[in-house]
C-alpha cells in the first residue's frame, strides 16, 4: 500500500467505532487522499437481496472514495448479533487468513490511506487462537482507540494502550466519544485519559445521536495522524 493504515479498535463493544471510522475516511477523503476502508468480520447483518449485509459495513462503504465492491469491505458476514467468533462457528464457517489479506490487498492497492475497523474491543476473539488485535499486527497498521466515556473506560483504555505497545504496533491517537450524556465526573475522566494515554488525542466527541458523518469528520484533529 502507497500510503497509511490504520486499525479502528474500542474500549468496548458500542463506544463508536464506526462513528469514528467513517469520519475518519470522510475527513481523509476530503483532504484529497484515496480512501478506503473495511470492516473484515461483522455479526448482526441483516439478509438483502444481495446477501447478509452489515450496518457499519455499509456505512463505511458510504464513506470512501475508491470503488469497493461489499465482499471486499466485508469478507466475513454472520446473520445473529453475538460475537463474530461464535457466529461464525454456528454457521460452521472458518475466517480464513488468506481470504482476508486478499481483501485487504485489493483495497490498500487502491488507496493512500486504508481504515479497518473491528468489532467489540481489541482482543475480540476471531476464533479459538486469534483476535481482531492479530489483524491489526498482520497488517501493520497503526491503531486508533475509540475511547467511550462511561464508567470502566479508564481501566480499559490503559489496557489496550499497554497491549497495543506490546505487540510493537503504534498507538497513533485516541478519540473521546461521549457515549452517556448523564455519566458523573466525565471531564474529569477525560483530563485523566489525557495525563495516561501518551499518543495524542484527535478529538473529544459531544453525545449527538445521528451527527452527520461531515460534521463529526470536523471535529476530528486528523492533521495530527499526518508524518
Amino acid at each position: 500500500m502507497s500510503g497509511r493504515g490504520f486499525f479502528i479498535t474500542g474500549t468496548d463493544t458500542g463506544v463508536g467505532k464506526t462513528r469514528v471510522a467513517v469520519a475518519l475516511c470522510r475527513a481523509f477523503a476530503a483532504s484529497g487522499r484515496r480512501t478506503a476502508a473495511m470492516k473484515p468480520v461483522a455479526s448482526g447483518c441483516t439478509r438483502a437481496a444481495a446477501g447478509l449485509r452489515n450496518e457499519d459495513a455499509l456505512a463505511l462503504q458510504s464513506a470512501i472514495d475508491v470503488r469497493a465492491g461489499y465482499a471486499d469491505l466485508n469478507p466475513y458476514a454472520f446473520e445473529p448479533a453475538i460475537a463474530p467468533h461464535i457466529a461464525a462457528a454456528q454457521a460452521g464457517v472458518d475466517i480464513e487468513d488468506a481470504v482476508l489479506d486478499r481483501s485487504f490487498e485489493r483495497l490498500a492497492l487502491q488507496s493512500e490511506v486504508m481504515i479497518v475497523e473491528g468489532a467489540g474491543g481489541w482482543l475480540a476473539p476471531l476464533d479459538r487462537g486469534r483476535t481482531f488485535a492479530d489483524l491489526a499486527q498482520r497488517w501493520e497498521l497503526d491503531v486508533i482507540l475509540v475511547v467511550g466515556l462511561r464508567l470502566g473506560c479508564l481501566n480499559h483504555a490503559l489496557l489496550t494502550q499497554e497491549s497495543v505497545q506490546r505487540r510493537g504496533l503504534r498507538l497513533a491517537g485516541w478519540v473521546i466519544n461521549r457515549i452517556d450524556a448523564h455519566m458523573p465526573a466525565a471531564d474529569d475522566n477525560a483530563a485523566t485519559l489525557r495525563e495516561r494515554l501518551f499518543s495524542p488525542c484527535l478529538g473529544d466527541l459531544p453525545w449527538v445521536p445521528q451527527e452527520a458523518p461531515d460534521v463529526t469528520a470536523a471535529r476530528l484533529a486528523v492533521s495530527l495522524l499526518h508524518g
